[in-house]
Order: C-alpha cells, then structure tokens, then sequence
C-alpha cells in the first residue's frame, strides 16, 4: 500500500502550542507526571493480573488487555512529545508520522471495542451468573480479545490510507501535538468533505455502535443490580460497574467530541486539549480508577506488591 503521494513533505512540523512559549514547560512537567504515573499503574496491574491466581478470571484477562493497550498508547506519543519541548525540536519524519498515525488509531479503536467486551463480560456476570462460566469460557475470551486487537487495526490502516494519500501540496506545518486525523486532514489543499464522510461511517461504526451496546448492558446491569436483597450484593456489582462506567464516559465522550465532526469545525486550542485527556490522562487514570475502586485488586496490590517491587516473600 502506498501510504505517500507526490505532495507528501519528507517531514511535518508539530506546531503543540509553540506561540504560548510560556505553556511549554507546565506541559512538558505534566506530561512526565502522566506518563510515569501511566507506566507504574498499567504495569502494576498487569503484573497483579497474571501473578495473582484469585484474578485469573474474564474479568481481569480484559483488565490486562486494556492495561497493555493504555502504556502503548500513551508510549505511541509522549516519548517524542518530551523530546520535542525538550529540546525544542518541532519535527517528526513523514515515515515517524505514518507509523504514530496508524498505531494511535488501532490502540484507540482497539479500546473502543475492548471497553464494549467488558461491559458484556458485567453483564453475563450480574445477568446471567450461573451460566457466567459456560459463556465466558477461555476461549471465548481469547476470541473477543482478538477480535477487538483484529478490528482496532483494519480500521486504523483504512482510515490512515484514506488520510495520508489526501494531496498536502508541500504543506508541512500540522497544527498538533502528534500525527492525528484531524489535523492531518486540515493540510490537505483539496476538498476533504468525501474523506471525511467515509472517516465519519467508521467512526460511527467504531465509537458509537460499542458505546450503545455498553449502555444497553448497563441498563440491564442495573435493573438485575437493583433486584438483589443484599446490600453488600449491590454495592460490590455498583463498585465494579461503576469504575468502568466511569472509564467509558472519560475515554468515550472525548473521542466521540474529536472524530464525530468535521475537522474544520474543531476549536483548534480545544481540539488539542481533548486528545491530550482521551490520549494521555485517561490512561493515567484507568489503573488509579480500577485499583482503588475494586476491592479484589486492592487486596491483590496488598498481597503482591512488596514481593514484586521490595522483594520481600
């Protein structure tokens, strides 16, 4: 697949916000707090999930796999990000740009999914728990898991193909903090309205057919959470339920609020404020939000993490 054409510069300019001087080492001091916050979190709860036998369940493989997703995520575009205010360095190579383009796209579309497999996986569980076992078996499992990996990709080198053979005419400035959609769409010196109509169909397809089947299963989660007499019953399903309720609502409306409308429509300033939360502050928060929520990983940090980090039997 060609992925350059004749107008495509041999490098971009990342402009972040390079005219507020004054913004660049606030950025650069919150990014390194995100970023190694985003690191120990994520790896701390991989690291529990496979250790720790008691959470060898459904519920903590799909934990995992958004743990993994979330530190290559973050790791897809802070590194030059740092780099770049760092040193003051602007650039990234076309090659660099394609490459950070397609991989932030598949993670992204990848956790769109992932995050609509473990609203199913509550579901079974609050819905349906004496067949809990027989339908989310092992295999089942690995199938969802692959299929969301599967999917995020296909539709990261479709949409990624349809922008960057886009004409750029030498165009070389990109009004963002990394290679992005949006913003990459904005230097094109033809008419992107086609582009953006296909772009559009799957972003639906990506971002609001999982968001509606999660709030079909939690509508469900919650008429079954309300039946149950015991207290503790309730407030153990509403704790679990509602950290990934909580995750889904930070990651979905600001990916719906970026891809869901024209690009030339986007407050450029607000535009880039939005990736910075969708693409580094809610994988920050995704482990503090499931480990301090969640009674079982709590108990698991307790167990594990003195052996792990200090050695300790």
């Amino acid at each position: 697949m060609n992925w350059a054409n004749e107008s495509s510069p041999k490098e971009f300019i990342l402009l972040g916000f390079s005219d507020r001087a004054w913004l660049q080492m606030p950025l650069f001091v919150v990014l390194i707090i995100s970023y190694t916050t985003t690191i120990f979190g994520n790896v701390s709860i991989m690291m529990v999930c496979i250790l720790d036998p008691k959470l060898h369940t459904p519920m903590y493989f799909f934990l995992t796999n958004l743990s993994i997703l979330d530190l290559c995520y973050t790791t897809t575009t802070v590194p030059h990000m740092l780099v770049n205010i760092g040193y003051n360095k602007k650039t990234i190579s076309y090659a660099g740009c394609v490459a950070q383009l397609i991989i932030f796209l598949a993670l992204g579309a990848t956790e769109c999914l992932l995050l609509a497999v473990m609203s199913f996986d509550r579901y079974v569980a609050v819905c349906r728990p004496l067949h809990y076992v027989v339908i989310m078996n092992y295999w089942f499992c690995l199938r969802m898991a692959a299929f969301s990996w599967f999917t995020g990709f296909s539709n990261s080198v479709l949409q990624s193909s349809l922008t960057l053979n886009m004409p750029h005419c030498g165009h070389q400035e990109v009004d963002h903090f990394f290679c992005e959609v949006p913003a990459l769409l904005k230097l094109s010196c033809a008419d992107t309205k086609p582009i953006e109509a296909e772009l559009f169909f799957f972003s639906v397809l990506i971002l609001l057919i999982p968001v509606t089947l999660i709030l079909i299963s939690y509508g469900f989660i919650a008429q079954a959470v309300l039946k149950i007499r015991s207290a503790e019953g309730r407030r153990k399903a509403f704790g679990t339920c509602g950290s990934h309720m909580i995750v889904v609502s930070l990651f979905y409306g600001t990916a719906i609020y970026m891809y869901l409308q024209p690009p030339s429509s986007t407050s450029k300033d607000w535009g880039k404020m939005v990736s910075l939360f969708y693409g580094i502050i809610t994988p920050m928060l995704n482990p503090l939000i499931y480990s301090l929520r969640n009674k079982d990983m709590k108990e698991a940090f307790k167990r594990l993490m003195p052996r792990i980090f200090f050695c300790k039997k």
